[in-house]
């Protein structure tokens, strides 16, 4: 899982190397390929420190996946060379609990953090077949009939690198806002898979709950959306193929909003769920 000789996109913008001489130093090279707005996009950064723990947590305690991982973004994120110091906080016979957190150094030399990640890991193996929900899986146009942001204005894709690496396809009912009559309801869905064909995986999870175009933009509101916090539940090792997923706020006051997601794989299983607190764009 370590070093960047992987032919996906997706696995070279999470590589991490281990610092030699350390048990919980990863070294890391941001790709401004990952871009969104103002910083890299915060699913990727959650991806790389989920990676870092994952090294970490799996060789030491046999606990590969993240079950539960909350991160905190306390600065944004250029593109370039990073950090990642992690830590076992806890190793149990079912769970492992760890720690990360995210460095860069500054034009004037100064280590800042970006993000702190807390986590719990497991394998997710065990239970894969001990699924009970009452939820149900979006309904969908065929990918074929839904709308490719290959299409997005020039000046969208410019600001927003991220969406070259991948093959969103989102529902034209929830795409209003695109043309200036945004619904107001907070929703939008779509298909979603990695534009280089890679596969989906528990760590991809952890960036595809923050891959669709935020929210607010269907609530009339445009702009870049930061991340104050981003807690994701993987739920099952997901299948092959593409991949749905539900973006939705119900609740925007003093400034912030929540954002949560549903991801569902290819087989019509709930494979990760999220929430999110973001700032309301200026």
């Amino acid at each position: 899982m370590t070093g960047t000789s992987s032919a996906s996109e997706f696995d070279r913008g999470t590589a991490v190397v281990r610092r030699q001489g350390t048990s919980g130093v990863f070294d890391a090279e941001l790709d401004a390929g990952w871009q969104i707005g103002g910083g890299i996009n915060g699913g990727l950064l959650l991806a790389l420190a989920g990676r870092a723990l994952s090294e970490h947590l799996g060789e030491a305690a046999g606990h590969p996946y993240p079950i539960s991982i909350s991160g905190y973004y306390l600065s944004a994120s250029r593109s370039g060379p990073a950090e990642l110091r992690v830590d076992t906080v806890r190793t149990g016979r079912t769970l492992s609990t760890g720690s990360a957190s995210l460095l860069q150094t500054t034009e004037d030399g100064r280590s800042v953090e970006r993000l702190r990640v807390l986590a719990a890991y497991g394998d997710l193996s065990l239970a894969d077949e001990d699924v009970r929900t009452s939820a149900k899986p979006p309904q969908l146009p065929p990918v074929e009939e839904c709308i490719s942001t290959e299409l997005a204005p020039p000046e969208f894709l410019a600001s927003a690198n991220l969406l070259r690496r991948l093959d969103l396809r989102l529902d034209p009912a929830s795409v209003g806002w695109a043309l200036g009559k945004p619904s107001g309801e907070g929703r939008i869905q779509g298909w979603l898979r990695l534009a280089d064909g890679r596969e989906p995986d528990p760590l991809m999870l952890l960036f595809a709950v923050d891959a669709l175009p935020p929210v607010t933009f269907d609530l009339g509101l445009y702009g870049w959306t930061p991340t104050v916090e981003l807690t994701v539940h993987v739920r099952a090792v997901p299948a092959p193929g593409w991949l749905r997923i539900v973006h939705s706020t119900r609740n925007l006051a003093g400034g912030f909003l929540e954002e949560d997601c549903e991801v569902w794989d290819s087989t019509d299983r709930l494979v990760a769920q999220s929430r999110q607190l973001a700032v309301v764009p200026r």
